[in-house]
């Protein structure tokens, strides 16, 4: 899992950029997602799928869609998030490193503990703590489209 960090890092950024700036009952186009995070909007929809079938998503089809949280920000935490991308793609197995006795005895175990402790602290964090840190750093979310009642 460590070693996958970069596609844990994405789907962390990708649940608070779609935390900051879905309001209630929007969604967010992927491809604004993407321009935002600087990525391909090639490149992100795996992981958009992958949180979309953890449910930590919900996306929607169609000219208006996108995506928006699957639950409240306060019940999905950070390990959640990198689990739900954590395991290799299509169901392969991980590349295994051939073990020498340094290797088996030693690193694994090293990598094992460290990736123990980094799931605990992940579990300990929020999206409603990565929104409320946006605020104490002077973000300011989108307003929301006024609701129109013309009749």
């Amino acid at each position: 899992m460590l070693l996958r960090r970069d596609r844990a890092m994405t789907a962390v950024r990708i649940v608070l950029d779609v935390a900051f700036h879905a309001g209630r009952g929007t969604t967010v186009p992927a491809g604004d997602i993407a321009d935002r995070l600087g990525e391909a909007r090639r490149g992100i929809e795996p992981v958009l799928q992958a949180l979309s079938r953890a449910g930590i998503l919900s996306s929607t089809r169609g000219p208006r869609g996108g995506y928006r949280l699957g639950r409240a920000a306060r019940d999905i935490t950070l390990a959640e998030v990198v689990a739900a991308v954590g395991a290799p793609e299509n169901g392969a197995p991980a590349e295994e490193v051939p073990p020498s006795a340094l290797q088996s005895l030693v690193m694994q175990p090293l990598w094992a503990e460290l990736e123990h402790s980094l799931l605990e602290t992940l579990g300990g964090h929020t999206v409603a703590e990565l929104l409320r840190r946006a605020a104490v750093a002077g973000l300011r979310r989108p307003a929301p489209e006024a609701l129109n009642f013309a009749i």
